[in-house]
């Protein structure tokens, strides 16, 4: 069979009860996120990209938020309740009645487990055959994981560290914990597992011994260790958010991208860049962001749920929220804020200023220091500047408002009303020059004893 075929006939249990009481959050470890997609949607995702469409997820009692998050990420999957903790292979049986329809191939994943790529997933199925696989890595220190005892090209036994005798702690091929189990012989296994052990829980690597005592054929399927990494605590997903961005940004320079620091840069695993995009030191993108071809983020710019068209340049330390769409060769300049708005073709905001619920038309360019004042407390309003307007700096424009295409509105000035086209509009206090005021004003005798205070200190 082809692996099309093989994927296409498996059932993937994925076990995501578990509390992470060494995350010390009130959010179970499998929401908590990497790159932007809770762990679990790591393998929500790579189950997919494997082809695998039949899932079922194990979650522990009265945790709506996980199934929410299920509905969300894999609205096919179903859903199994562990309502006693008593070990994976226990979690594994929740979904009986799914693995009793039948399938092919019954793959056992874990929602902690969020690096772990297709082709890994794909291989480990095809490796099953009529037994058990077990996926395993070399590890660089093995201490702490099951061993993996191989004789001859068959796996003999998954022996725990604190079991193992001193030849077998030092093999360094240990346990992933990732599983595929013949499908015809799969509930055979699970329910002969037993609880001979000091926890009295059921445990899945068990199903290895059980496996080989039925005449079955046990395998390993080998890959990397950083692939394999669980998540246990704040540091451990540190350290695969680390792996992931790693990844992330050489899939992106692989395609095309400059990144001068590649180390700075964070990326989303949702974050789309196009060709010949420059990206400078210490850019922050959080999930939903698109960069067309030949655009530059320039060096501090935080993006989010935003689209840039070609060759626009963002930044340096600009910021684009939700909604920000930029078209083609736009200009964001240093210390702007964009949000839920629309920047036309060659428009300019340099510097300064703020544009939010808004629409900017093509060639606008936007003074320094402009705000649309888009908030009256209660309601949001918008703000529609024409193609080519011009706005001097310093402006406020209090929506709801229209400035027409080709106005201009001069500098510190208030809109509170639309202006037409091509039209001026000037919304400030009128300037007053009094002439040598200035001097009457120094020669008042508190002001002259003050200044000659002053004087006498400096010298």
């Amino acid at each position: 069979m082809t692996s099309a075929t093989i994927a296409g006939d498996v059932l993937a249990i994925v076990l995501a009860a578990g509390e992470g009481t060494r995350m010390k959050s009130a959010q179970p470890k499998v929401l908590h996120e990497i790159a932007g997609l809770p762990m679990l949607g790591h393998v929500l995702a790579t189950l997919d990209e494997a082809g695998i469409g039949r899932i079922g997820v194990v979650v522990g009692p009265d945790r709506s938020d996980v199934e929410s998050a299920v509905g969300t990420l894999a609205p096919a999957a179903e859903l199994f309740v562990q309502r006693e903790r008593r070990g994976t292979a226990h979690a594994v049986l929740q979904a009986r009645a799914a693995i009793a329809r039948g399938t092919g191939v019954l793959l056992v994943l874990f929602g902690d487990t969020p690096l772990v790529r297709a082709e890994t997933v794909r291989k480990l199925v095809e490796t099953a055959g009529e037994g058990v696989a077990v996926l395993g890595f070399e590890a660089a220190d093995p201490t702490g994981y099951g061993r993996l005892l191989v004789d001859d090209g068959e796996l003999v036994a998954i022996r725990e560290h604190k079991d193992a005798s001193g030849a077998e702690r030092a093999v360094t091929l240990c346990n992933a914990g990732l599983m595929a189990l013949a499908g015809n012989a799969a509930l055979t296994i699970l329910d002969r597992i037993g609880d001979d052990n000091s926890q009295k829980e059921f445990y899945l690597p068990d199903a290895v011994a059980v496996a080989r005592g039925m005449g079955l054929p046990a395998r390993v399927s080998v890959t990397d260790e950083a692939e394999v990494r669980g998540v246990n605590d704040r540091a451990q997903l540190a350290a695969a958010e680390a792996i992931m961005q790693r990844h992330l940004r050489q899939r992106a320079m692989v395609a095309g991208v400059t990144m001068l620091d590649p180390d700075s840069v964070h990326l989303s695993h949702d974050t789309r860049l196009g060709p010949d995009v420059l990206i400078e030191p210490h850019v922050f993108m959080a999930t939903g962001v698109s960069v067309a071809a030949g655009a530059t983020i320039r060096a501090f710019s935080h993006l989010e749920g935003c689209e840039i068209g070609a060759g626009c340049t963002v930044g340096p330390f600009a910021r684009l929220r939700p909604g920000a769409r930029l078209a083609e060769k736009a200009k964001v300049g240093n210390f702007v804020e964009i949000k839920n708005a629309a920047v036309d073709a060659g428009a300019k905001i340099s510097h300064l200023s703020y544009i939010g619920d808004a629409h900017v038309g093509a060639e606008a360019n936007i003074g320094a220091g402009t705000i649309t004042c888009n908030y009256d407390g209660f309601r949001k309003f918008h703000t529609e500047i024409g193609a080519h307007a011009f706005i001097g700096s310093n402006s406020a424009l209090v929506a709801p408002v229209t400035i027409g295409a080709g106005a201009f509105v001069g500098s510190g000035s208030v809109v509170t009303g639309d202006v037409p086209a091509d039209a001026l509009a000037v919304a400030r206090g009128r300037q007053v020059v009094k002439p040598e005021w200035a001097i009457g004003f120094r020669a008042r005798p508190e002001n002259l004893a003050k200044a000659n205070r002053a004087k006498a200190k400096r010298e």
